[in-house]
């Protein structure tokens, strides 16, 4: 007799570890990894949203591993792949095996292989072979076994089986590994990453209206699968989606339009939004027929095998109303304009040439408006350095309230350098006062700086501007240097020449405040203070200048016919926000405030359209998958061995599939009840 000798084999090897266990599990942990990053981060979003978040130097690094479209890239599709090929080989090899395992009863079980059981039992059988065989069957039976008997020469054997349906929730759970990857790569843009490696398709880059996409950057109607995302203000239709690849986008043709008629929204007390819905009218283009659905979040309209979602909602073009107010001197706008949003005009700021690009308007804004936290310790002279308010201020105890409309744009200069402000139409009271706001900021990834104005009792900005205007007229430093010193030098105490130099004093301060605020405060006493004095001198100056500008702010209303003011905390409270607007002025980036005075609002849905044939696929492999596990964790799979022979001597053995306390019992109650059975 010959011995068969297996030599080794690469195909073979390679076949053996593509059809082992331990690589599908490995495959299938790496595929979870991916998933996992692929839903934390937000995937097919334009390349600026990634560079502004993560930065220039993360940003090419993700780029790199494909993470800005995770279930796209040649590495997951090579994983999937392998994943398919690993699961199946392993049905195709494990599936007939254990099929025949249901159907095997292990009738040829010997005798002495019953001492070889960890449970097993022998006991005497009184009664007659024949009648204590149907009942030991029909309790068997009754217990859920499926049972075989077998003749022996001494006695009968009987194999019972139960749970052996257990072993289909293998097949079950990696038949649905199967079909969810199957119907992910069905979903995935693979056929589309293939046409733009081909170059049968191009991508467009760049702001280009959508009727001008050329066709090599469009997609047919019968398109296998897509996502995509349209934008459709009210009274306006669309029948394309827009389909973000990287750098660019592809334009999808829909085979049927869509028309907004109205877009709703609801909010809760606080302001936040409860529900937000589109009215539609629907008209598909093979048959001219149309017909009005409503579309909710997680509640999409279906036609034609396109699942449209009410992914958000932006503006549509509202149109703005803007009073323009120069913050270095009058009252009055110095010019009104109106400007839609997404719109670019042409504006002279300053003696400058700017161009305004309306960006953003939101008609509600919740903001936390409780009171603010203690702010932390700091020297006079670095409060003074700082610039603008930050965003925090406006942070405190939590109050939210929705503090009214607010609209973003960005002035861009002629060399190309655009700053963005973000301003809020209706004043926002903070500790009791009540202020304008506007924030700037000097690149899209950092924080809005507010500039906050100050609102006198008629909730205007005339005493405001009646201060500034005062504060930054040199013509007016002589009568103010003198006024306060006489209000200051009350006492017979002090002779002129000590009054001559609070005078003087008083004025030095308004020129130096005049050139760049506080921080040309802050300038002259690192030049002229020792550094062990100033901050006692800076606390010396900034009493001054409060009170200069007290004097400076009484001088020009007593010039308008207003009487003079008593002074008090509000009003001291007054000066200083208005000194510090006027410093915060200085870095504001141009010397105009744009006033939102009103608004004509226009809505816009943001839709994302959806093709997925995949989708069933892998909903039938979730069913599959949790009737696999179902089957794997809680369907018990047992086998049962009974001889009784006739010489009056009865065995019993008794094989889970797992070892477990509750199996013990399972023993011990089939073992009791066999023998009461058989005696």
């Amino acid at each position: 007799m010959t011995q068969q000798v297996h030599t080794y084999s690469p195909a073979r090897a390679a076949l053996e570890l593509l059809a082992s266990m331990r690589f599908a599990v490995s495959l299938l942990t790496v595929v979870a990894i991916a998933s996992t990053l692929g839903t934390v981060l937000k995937q097919g979003e334009p390349y600026a949203n990634y560079l502004n978040q993560f930065g220039p130097f993360w940003f090419p690094a993700f780029q790199g591993l494909g993470l800005y479209s995770v279930y796209s890239t040649w590495w997951f599709l090579v994983i999937l792949a392998f994943l398919v090929t690993s699961t199946s080989l392993c049905l195709w090899r494990n599936t007939p095996r254990m099929l025949r395992e249901i159907g095997r009863f292990q009738q040829g079980l010997r005798e002495r292989a019953f001492d070889n059981f960890p449970q097993r039992a022998q006991f005497a059988s009184a009664a007659p072979q024949g009648g204590s065989v149907e009942r030991a069957l029909a309790y068997l039976r009754e217990n859920g076994f499926a049972v075989r008997t077998s003749a022996l020469d001494d006695g009968t054997l009987i194999a019972a089986q139960a749970g052996m349906f257990r072993r289909f929730g293998y097949v079950l759970a990696h038949s649905a590994i199967v079909l969810v990857c199957l119907g992910g790569l069905a979903d995935s843009d693979a056929l589309l990453k293939l046409q733009l490696a081909l170059g049968t398709k191009q991508l467009v880059r760049g702001d280009v209206r959508l009727a001008e996409v050329p066709e090599n950057s469009r997609l047919g109607t019968g398109n296998f699968s897509f996502r995509g995302n349209t934008l459709i203000p009210e009274g306006k239709s669309s029948d394309v989606t827009v389909i973000n690849v990287g750098d660019g986008m592809l334009v999808q043709d829909l085979p049927f339009s869509l028309s907004l008629k109205q877009f709703q929204i609801e909010h809760y007390t606080t302001g936040q939004p409860r529900l937000f819905a589109s009215e539609v009218i629907v008209t598909d283009k093979d048959t001219k027929e149309s017909f009005p659905a409503r579309i909710e979040v997680n509640k999409p309209l279906i036609h034609k095998g396109i699942a449209v979602y009410q992914a958000s909602f932006d503006d549509g073009g509202t149109l703005i109303k803007i009073a323009a107010r120069n913050l270095f001197g009058g009252a009055a706008p110095l010019r009104s304009f109106e400007g839609r949003i997404g719109e670019v005009l042409a504006l002279e700021l300053g003696g400058m040439p700017y161009q305004i690009e309306f960006t953003a308007f939101r008609p509600f804004n919740i903001e936390n408006v409780g009171a603010p936290e203690p702010e932390a310790a700091g020297s006079l002279m670095s409060r003074m350095r700082s610039s603008l308010g930050s965003a925090s201020r406006l942070q405190s105890k939590r109050e939210l309230r929705n503090v009214g409309p607010s609209y973003q744009y960005k002035l861009r200069d002629n060399a190309g350098q655009a700053r963005e402000y973000h301003n809020y139409m209706l004043p926002i009271q903070v500790e009791g006062r009540w202020l304008l706001m506007s924030g700037m900021r000097d690149a899209p990834g950092d924080a809005f700086r507010y500039l906050r104005l100050p609102l006198d009792d008629n909730a205007s900005l005339d005493e405001f501007s009646r201060l500034r205007d005062a504060v930054l007229n040199k013509a007016l430093y002589a009568d103010v240097g003198r006024r306060f010193a006489l209000t200051a030098a009350k006492s017979d105490a002090l002779n002129e020449t000590m009054r001559t130099r609070l005078q003087e004093t008083a004025e030095r301060v308004l020129e130096t405040f005049s050139a760049r605020g506080f921080q040309s405060v802050a300038d002259f006493l690192e030049k002229a203070v020792p550094d062990d004095e100033r901050e006692k001198a800076a606390e010396i100056y900034v009493r001054v200048l409060q009170g200069a500008a007290w004097e400076a702010w009484m001088l020009a209303r007593e010039r308008a016919g207003l009487k003079r003011l008593e002074p008090d905390a509000a009003q001291a409270r007054f000066v200083q926000d208005s000194l510090n607007a006027v410093s915060d002025a200085f870095f504001y980036g141009v010397p105009v405030y744009m006033q939102i005075s009103g608004f004509d609002e226009v809505k816009a849905s943001v839709f994302q359209l959806t093709r997925s044939p995949g989708k069933p696929i892998v909903y039938l492999g979730c069913g599959l998958l949790v009737l696999g596990i179902f089957a794997m964790f809680y369907l018990r799979e047992r086998r049962l061995w009974l001889l009784v022979r006739s010489d009056g001597i009865a065995k019993l053995a008794y094989s889970p599939t797992r070892r477990t306390l509750d199996e013990d019992k399972a023993f011990a109650m089939h073992r009791d009840a066999l023998m009461r059975i058989l005696s």
